[in-house]
């Protein structure tokens, strides 16, 4: 695969996953995080092992900043063949309980992020008029319902539905471009410390920490990994594939859900 892969939320976890793939397969990898440092880490890993690499500290919830990312992908490279709109949070505690600062929080990130990133990507990609992907993280949260996680549920709902429709919109336009929504169920990544990264304009007594009980964090831990998280959606990329499901079992949910909607 030759070309070049811009991912959202590279810096660690499923993210990271993904941009060794991307480089190890000889594209040219675009790494764009809202940290600093491991940003500035990974670039520095992947330029030792060969890769051509360009960092943009990015901020997804932020339109100027995914059009800057946008810009200097084109900019530097010339085009982009594969999007990938990953960067997430999660902010745990009882839906009612949640303030109008958790909201904004984890929207701007999981459905803004990627709303941004359509906005800024696809007219580019559009007038390449050459094959390219866009894949969206979403969640198997985002196809099932049940207690827990609420304003995450409804981002990552919203993650799919603007999947679905981004990819009818195009093959109706006839266009090059494949949309892909990844959801992924337990993977080994630092989410559930995402707490970390909120803005500083959140007041600190509206900041939410996530706390886990052991046994949610125990399931992470024992979790995919995100490099196998990358093989299934480098294999999806290849195949054609809609809907990346990196736990095949977890179907069953899904179908429950469905029988509950259709009575």
């Amino acid at each position: 695969m030759s070309g070049v892969a811009v991912i959202t939320g590279a810096a660690s976890g499923i993210g990271r996953g993904m941009a060794e793939r991307f480089a190890a397969e000889g594209m040219a990898v675009v790494l764009a995080d809202i940290e600093e440092e491991p940003l500035a880490e990974l670039e520095a890993d992947l330029r030792t092992k060969g890769a051509t690499v360009l960092a943009v500290r990015t901020d997804v919830s932020n339109a100027d900043d995914i059009e800057n990312l946008a810009a200097q992908t084109v900019d530097t490279y010339g085009a982009v063949h594969i999007l990938c709109n990953n960067a997430g949070v999660v902010c745990s505690r009882p839906i009612w309980e949640h303030t109008p600062a958790d909201w904004e929080w984890v929207l701007g990130v999981n459905l803004w992020g990627v709303i941004h990133g359509i906005k800024a990507f696809v007219p580019r990609m559009l007038k390449q008029e050459t094959e390219c992907h866009i894949v969206n993280t979403a969640s198997i949260l985002g196809l099932i319902r049940g207690p827990g996680e609420g304003i995450y549920k409804v981002s990552k709902h919203g993650v799919v539905a603007l999947s679905e429709t981004l990819a009818d919109e195009l093959a109706q336009k006839g266009s090059q471009i494949q949309v892909h929504v990844l959801c992924p169920g337990w993977v080994r990544t630092g989410i559930l410390e995402s707490a970390r990264n909120r803005p500083d304009v959140v007041p600190h007594h509206q900041r939410q920490e996530t706390t886990k009980s052991h046994s949610v964090r125990a399931e992470m831990e024992a979790g995919m990994s995100p490099a196998e998280v990358a093989d299934h959606v480098y294999n999806a990329i290849q195949s054609g594939t809609f809907y990346i499901h990196t736990h095949p079992e977890h179907k069953d949910w899904v179908r429950a859900r469905m029988e509950g909607v259709l009575g």
